[in-house]
């Protein structure tokens, strides 16, 4: 599903029109994004949980030329099912 089929189907189910229920995603998206870029998460009970995971600096290599090269910190969006999300997909 893609976001255009998202949409349909939010405006589908809430009984709105594709303008309202594109609002409303493209809001929830923005809320979310902003609040991980703030180091904060979000829990949507029964949904699951968006986090931000760090990671450490470190050394890797270049496949091409096999250098050690610097690799670093980042901060990565993570997300954790929460239980009513893993019973409805098994």
């Amino acid at each position: 599903m893609n976001k255009a089929e998202l949409i349909d189907a939010v405006a589908g189910s809430a009984n709105l029109t594709k303008v309202d229920a594109g609002r409303a995603v493209d809001a929830l998206v923005d809320v979310i994004a902003g609040a991980l870029k703030g180091d904060d998460e979000v829990t949507l009970v029964g949904f699951g949980t968006f986090t931000v995971r760090k990671r450490a600096a470190r050394s890797g290599r270049n496949p091409r030329t096999g250098d050690v090269i610097s690799i670093p910190a980042s901060n990565l969006p993570a997300f954790k099912p929460g239980k009513a999300l893993r019973d409805a997909v098994n």
